[in-house]
């Protein structure tokens, strides 16, 4: 499974280049991406990442289980990962995912489109409403402050202490199963 997961980062990073060779025209159009107009995007990306860590959390304790399970693949992915190893892959799915939905999807077609291409590749969560609207609500967040900042550091930022925040919490929990296993 992670290996697939590694397969469809760099896929979806190749996507993200190709697109940005047809779509952007000129190289500087692209490079405008990752200028840093002032450094508010840190506080904007750790400010995102801060309240949908915690709306997350409040939503999983209070709903269903019924409606937040997603069959498991995250855990598969991130409970049996080294915290280094949890880094680098949560560090490849922000920067290609952030490079694809708002570097290119956003910047040519809009933040809805953008936003609802990011859910959908995420098509796991389609069956569950609740985790696609959350999907959807996330992807939307990361646009709006993707359009304050102009810079897609502020994304990335956010998509990664998000990702690594619940992927070492997958990872703790299965080392707390596995201590009171034994």
């Amino acid at each position: 499974m992670v290996q697939n997961l590694y397969f469809t980062q760099f896929l979806l990073l190749f996507i993200a280049i190709a697109l940005g060779f047809f779509l952007f025209d000129q190289i500087e159009q692209y490079l405008d991406l990752w200028v840093i107009k002032n450094y508010l995007f840190v506080i904007y990306g750790i400010g995102l990442a801060l309240i949908v860590i915690i709306v997350d959390f409040i939503i999983m304790k209070v709903a269903p289980s019924r409606l937040t399970d997603d069959g498991g693949i995250n855990e598969k992915i991130f409970e049996k990962r080294s915290i280094p190893h949890i880094f680098v892959l949560t560090a490849l799915i922000a920067i290609s995912e952030e490079i694809l939905f708002r570097g290119v999807l956003q910047t040519h077609f809009g933040i809805w489109t953008a936003s609802l291409i990011f859910a959908i590749l995420h098509f796991r969560y389609l069956s569950k409403w609740l985790l696609f609207t959350m999907v959807v609500t996330i992807s939307f967040l990361l646009g709006i402050v993707y359009e304050m900042t102009e810079t897609l550091y502020t994304t990335i930022i956010a998509h990664f202490l998000i990702d690594l925040v619940f992927a070492i919490q997958i990872r703790l929990q299965f080392i707390k199963r596995g201590e009171r296993n034994k």
